[in-house]
């Protein structure tokens, strides 16, 4: 899953992008409003935090825009800003959540697994399909109660899957979705890591659909929720 991260303050920056990337998240960075309103603008991303006191554009400004071109990515807004109205004022631009500085990294990485349930329309915090069950919590994936080992890109790979789960999904939407901006985008990559993902999930979960992408279902057998 891909985040936009927008916040000006560079310690805090670098401490939530390192927790981020930690928990499996392709991150990418802006400082400023101007630079926050093009990449949520031209880039798909799964879910935005956004400060709201930022230099050039202030957050709600930039939540305001993104609403009004109909950018439906879920935003998490984080302030220092105790007053009730400066909430009120980012949910009425759209926000889906807040955090109050100073915050646990725990509770943001808790709400941001929340958002994306919800806009995946996901109720359980664990994903499951068949006998294939990942916890983005523990950022932990097993089959059939045998745990995998999965590099870093593999599991955003099944992460995504497993949010996307009976859908086709493009090697482009693919490439958008696990790699930062600064990554050396390539969409053959892609192949490579659904062959590496198909020999520990089970070649027959990972279905190819020609010329559109791949699928991931359960076995036959399976339930969607066994």
């Amino acid at each position: 899953m891909r985040i936009l991260l927008v916040e000006d303050d560079k310690d805090l920056s670098r401490q939530l992008k390192q927790a981020l990337g930690d928990a499996g998240y392709a991150v990418d960075h802006a400082a400023d409003g101007e630079e926050a309103h093009f990449l949520g603008d031209t880039e798909p991303y799964d879910v935005v935090v956004l400060d709201l006191g930022l230099p050039k554009i202030d957050g709600v400004s930039v939540l305001e825009r993104w609403r009004r071109d109909g950018k439906t990515t879920p935003v998490l807004i984080l302030t220092a800003r105790g007053a009730w109205s400066d909430k009120v004022s980012g949910f009425d631009a759209g926000a889906d959540d807040y955090l109050t500085k100073p915050f646990h990294t725990e509770e943001l990485l808790a709400r941001l697994r929340a958002l994306l349930r919800r806009s995946a329309g996901i109720a359980s915090a664990t994903l499951s399909c068949g006998g294939l069950r990942l916890d983005p919590r523990a950022a932990r994936a097993t089959v059939n109660g045998e745990p995998l080992r999965l590099t870093s890109l593999e599991y955003r790979l099944l992460h995504y899957m497993m949010m996307h789960q009976g859908r086709v999904i493009s090697r482009t939407e693919l490439v958008e979705h696990l790699y930062d901006q600064d990554f050396d985008r390539d969409s053959n990559t892609i192949e490579v890591f659904i062959g590496r993902l198909r020999k520990k999930v089970g070649s027959d979960r990972i279905e190819t659909v020609r010329g559109l992408g791949y699928r991931l279902t359960p076995l036959a057998g399976e339930s969607e929720a066994a």
